[in-house]
């Protein structure tokens, strides 16, 4: 309870939360002097084998994932019995508290955040997890208006485990659970896609597409009925919109979309074919999240910058899938050229060259900016001022060949244009780099003439960014 200290380290100050496993606290970290949550098991359950172990599993599970995001993991301990779990501190609502006090959001707004948290549940998925409890109240929204996924407590690793959830056992929230949770059967990536599509629908609404007066009845009607449109409960919403989310919502997960990735590829066309409309400020505790042509003075990941290209089509979004899981989409001759014509080499964006960085660019959007997909991207965070704040002296994106090449050329497509960059060459993917091109102004396609080094690696390297202080890499091409 509030002031108690576990661990002789951890001083609890105040209850934010509370579930049938757990509460959390806000409290002060006395040793490196700030605010951490601190998620402690309730002691009824501390005798318990099966709920200690689940609530260890939570705390190794989501101490794998890094991301932007997803709430991080700190710390996990024991202390006068109790198992507790140490977070990063988020100083903000959920989103439930947020569509409970603003009602429906505009669909720009929705979108932001169905990207952000679609994005969070993917890197998941890709390192082995199913969240299996996606909702809004497990989406802490943070003062610069950022989405991240927290409690991941019913996690699943998708290879088989034993002794803790097995088929037939149900686990959920009932409003956001999918068909096959309620049906006991398996679970899989297509049981968030489900849910986050719930989760989208409440956004846009302000309510949830089946409700009851207790689980059972709730949960069947999530096994056999098909969920009202949201365009019947709200007009306005773009019908691209809707239609996604009915695919999210189909029974069979087999229909839903073929990944995380996938709908959040779709979510992104949709926000690109939203425009300039629907621009509509919302609000944070009282602190205004502005759209995207305020200026952002705050370092912070973000990717809730509206993409300026023309949405592509299924066989584009089944590209961008391919490069985001093989880093970098298409087929590829034994060589490492593309087979895109005589002389063209294909690159695979690898990660990001951040030699005076903290570990913090998104680097796992490298791949996005090879996949062939122009309306995907390789994206930097905010930074403060064009110079990066004065953090460090440039940054970069790492580019694979798959072999040493000369490059004759390489070419830039970004919807960020005005920053400074040249092309810089070297024999591994952690540098060192020399120059292999003159510094010039990226413009919308900008075309760089490389001197002709022989190497393997080469970085997009960036020393001045422009107007917006971010950086989008939309697709990279080379010739020989």
């Amino acid at each position: 309870m509030a002031g108690d200290v576990l661990a002789d380290r951890y001083e609890l100050e105040e209850t934010v939360g509370s579930g049938g496993m757990s509460s959390v606290y806000r409290a002060h970290d006395r040793l490196l002097e700030r605010y951490v949550a601190l998620k402690v098991l309730h002691p009824h359950f501390g005798d318990d084998e099966e709920y200690v172990e689940r609530f260890r599993r939570e705390a190794r599970a989501v101490a794998r994932l890094s991301h932007p995001h997803i709430v991080t993991v700190i710390d996990r301990g024991q202390a006068d019995g109790r198992q507790f779990i140490v977070f990063e501190y988020v100083d903000g609502e959920n989103l439930k508290q947020l569509v409970e006090r603003s009602g429906p959001l505009p669909v720009r707004r929705a979108l932001e955040l169905g990207i952000e948290i679609a994005d969070g549940l993917a890197f998941a998925h890709q390192h082995g997890l199913v969240h299996r409890d996606v909702k809004p109240q497990n989406v802490l929204i943070t003062p610069t208006g950022e989405a991240k996924v927290t409690d991941f407590g019913i996690a699943r690793s998708l290879e088989v485990e034993h002794g803790v959830t097995q088929t037939g056992t149900v686990l959920g929230t009932s409003n956001y659970l999918s068909p096959e949770q309620a049906s006991g059967k398996p679970v899989s990536p297509a049981t968030d896609v489900y849910s986050l599509g719930v989760v989208l629908y409440e956004l846009l609404t302000g309510e949830v597409p089946f409700t009851g007066q207790n689980l059972v009845a709730v949960a069947m009607q999530h096994v056999h009925d098909r969920a009202p449109s949201v365009l019947e409960r709200r007009p306005d919403v773009p019908v691209r919109l809707a239609a996604a989310i009915e695919r999210a919502l189909e029974k069979d997960p087999d229909q839903r979309f073929a990944s995380m990735d996938a709908f959040a590829n779709e979510l992104r066309r949709c926000l690109d074919e939203l425009g300039g409309a629907d621009v509509e400020r919302t609000f944070v505790r009282g602190a205004p999240v502005l759209p995207e042509s305020s200026p952002h003075r705050v370092r912070t990941r973000s990717n809730r910058l509206p993409l300026a290209l023309a949405a592509l089509g299924v066989l584009a979004a089944a590209g961008a899938i391919a490069g985001l899981i093989g880093f970098g989409g298409g087929s590829k001759s034994p060589s490492g050229d593309s087979p895109g014509g005589a002389g063209s080499i294909h690159l695979r964006g690898i990660g990001d060259y951040d030699p005076q960085g903290d570990g913090s660019e998104p680097g796992f959007t490298a791949a996005q900016a090879t996949d062939g997909n122009p309306a995907t991207y390789w994206r930097t965070e905010i930074y403060n001022t064009r110079q990066f704040g004065g953090l460090k002296a440039g940054l970069g994106l790492v580019l694979d060949a798959g072999h040493a090449v000369k490059l004759g050329h390489l070419t830039v497509h970004t919807t960020t244009p005005g920053f400074v960059a040249e092309i810089q060459a070297g024999s591994t993917p952690s540098g060192g780099f020399s120059p292999d091109s003159s510094s010039q102004t990226v413009g919308a396609t900008t075309t760089f003439t490389l001197n002709g080094a022989d190497a393997r690696y080469y970085v997009l390297w960036i020393t001045e960014l422009p107007p917006g202080d971010t950086v989008r890499v939309n697709e990279v091409t080379a010739t020989s």
